[in-house]
């Protein structure tokens, strides 16, 4: 008996199976299910489907929307708003699957040229190229499943530049731009596409590796444009007086650190965008982006006073960031002044829960908001540093940093520099040069006590590209090296300067970046430079600033 109850829920199920299976497999090819159940099967993605893509060119006499329904305008001007009398914009038409017509024909590929892709195809079949405006070729196809396909192009934007890149997971940029009439001098737009569904995101969790060790790139000023961009202030020059492009020449400088240091994490500490030469700032955020995510790092922002001068003001810049994969950055409370104040925790090596190291990230603003009073820039503001003395505390407590067995370590980044760092009458410069005065804010708020109070260590900044030195308050004895408790005292570096799209030139001064190297199995912290034209060894002004969980005095 019971073997025949087994035998007959076998063949039920396998009964079942091929029934389901057939009902799918007919369902994909000729949508007979209602669209309740259909939105349920696999191969079903939310959101909607794009049957048609366009440019349309207008002036001041016409309009720049396509009369019809159903269509969206990329709100990106193709002439990055140069065109004295002209502007061109992406259309794109696109519907919900259960609104799909027989007549609909959903696009599956794009490509961009004069001549029509079916010449070069070797097996043509049955579907034919559709030419639009601007260079732009369509594949459609109105097969009942087509909807369904992850081939199908589900989303599309516009990057300019002949180097822009996409960093985004299921999105490609297509190699020939849009053929438009511009000027010289105006990046090229290029058209980016998704097919299928959007790929989700899992947010990465900074730890200590396995030998103990965790190294933090930290890349300031980087100054990326829309398009080439140009150098400023070149050292060296360019061989045989070549033209030199900023972005590229950037690029390759901090790509070649990533590939020599291969760093665990990068802080970006301001002024990644160069605002006033980035009309179309997503292109110039993504190049940073691409860097690091095609060699798997995480990654962390801030602002400086530049990032915002361009097409996206800074809770656009972060919601970017934060949407791409491996990106570590966040806007921070509401409440707090400022978008970009939060703390990152790496956790100890293993599978521990334990905190190991809190970097503090904290938005330093712009510009002075009292101009009468406090000439130069913006300060950290009561709300920041009052967040920062609460949530430094209330990790202090929390389990995950009271259970950790090594000594915890803090550090904090910034972009402006304190007030502090220009008291030079009462400060020991070391390892670096001081070219340029520091531009540090007119009014204190205080910031560097409260720094130390929360056992910070160090906090780092950028800002003024051609300073590279770290710093503290002189001691009693300077030439004494002393060991001084973590919360006593405040080593405070600058990054230097990585960007050819912003200045430099003092005294022959090259790009740069900052490495922090720590070891938590001693509580020890190393920082180095590395400097763009040096070798692959090539550690700058290497210097030991804390030792055994003790900050070690200049």
């Amino acid at each position: 008996m019971t073997r025949r109850i087994v035998r007959t829920g076998v063949q039920l199920g396998i009964i079942t199976f091929l029934v389901l299976l057939f009902i799918f497999v007919l369902d994909n090819r000729f949508r007979v299910l209602p669209n309740k159940v259909h939105g349920y099967l696999p191969m079903h993605h939310e959101g909607l489907v794009l049957t048609d893509i366009t440019v349309t060119t207008c002036s001041l006499i016409s309009s720049c929307n396509v009369a019809s329904d159903n269509w969206h305008r990329i709100e990106k001007d193709l002439y990055l708003d140069k065109g004295w009398f002209s502007h061109a914009y992406v259309h794109v038409q696109r519907k919900r699957e259960e609104d799909l017509l027989d007549t609909d024909r959903v696009v599956f590929d794009l490509r961009i040229g004069r001549l029509d892709p079916t010449v070069a195809e070797k097996d043509q079949g049955a579907e034919r190229w559709e030419s639009r405006s601007a260079g732009i070729w369509l594949l459609r196809s109105s097969k009942r499943h087509a909807s369904d396909s992850q081939k199908a192009i589900t989303a599309v934007d516009v990057l300019f530049g002949a180097d822009a890149v996409e960093p985004r997971a299921g999105w490609e940029i297509k190699d020939q731009a849009l053929l438009i009439s511009a000027s010289p001098d105006t990046p090229e737009p290029r058209l980016s596409v998704r097919h299928g569904t959007p790929k989700s995101l899992t947010k990465p969790t900074p730890r200590v590796r396995k030998d103990g060790k965790f190294k933090i790139l930290q890349v300031s000023d980087l100054h990326l444009s829309t398009g080439l961009g140009y150098c400023r202030d070149p050292v060296p020059l360019s061989p045989g007086g070549a033209i030199c492009d900023a972005d590229p020449r950037t690029l390759e400088f901090v790509g070649s650190v990533l590939d020599s240091e291969r760093p665990d994490m990068v802080v970006l500490s301001g002024d990644q965008v160069n605002g006033e030469t980035a009309p179309d700032a997503q292109t110039a955020v993504f190049k940073f982006a691409e860097l690091f995510i095609k060699r798997n790092i995480p990654y962390a922002i801030i602002f400086g006073n530049h990032d915002d001068e361009g097409s996206l003001h800074r809770t656009a810049i972060m919601s970017l960031t934060q949407s791409l994969p491996l990106s570590l950055s966040e806007p921070g409370p509401a409440t707090v002044d400022g978008v970009g104040n939060y703390v990152v925790e790496v956790l100890a090596r293993g599978t521990s829960s334990h905190s190991a190291l809190s970097l503090y990230l904290l938005d330093t603003h712009g510009y002075s908001p009292d101009e009468t009073h406090f000439k130069g820039y913006d300060w950290l503001k009561k709300s920041q540093l009052d967040w920062l003395r609460e949530t430094a505390a209330s990790l202090r407590n929390s389990a995950a940093h009271k259970e950790y067995a090594h000594i915890h370590l803090d550090m904090a980044f910034i972009h402006i520099p304190l007030p502090e760092y220009r008291n030079m009458e009462n400060l020991i410069l070391d390892s670096g040069r001081r070219l340029e005065p520091p531009t540090a804010p007119g009014f204190n708020s205080g910031a560097k006590d409260v720094f130390i109070e929360n056992n910070i260590f160090a906090v780092s900044c950028g800002h003024d590209h051609v300073n590279d030195y770290c710093t503290m308050e002189a001691h009693s004895e300077p030439d004494t090296v002393v060991l001084s408790t973590v919360g006593k005292r405040l080593w405070m570096c600058y990054a230097g300067g990585a960007g050819f799209g912003g200045y430099g030139g003092y005294g022959g001064y090259r790009r740069r970046v900052r490495v922090w190297d720590f070891d938590m199995n001693e509580a020890k912290v190393e920082t180095w430079k590395r400097v763009e034209g040096g070798d692959d060894e090539g550690r700058v002004d290497v210097k030991v600033v804390v030792d055994g969980g003790r900050v070690v005095e200049g």
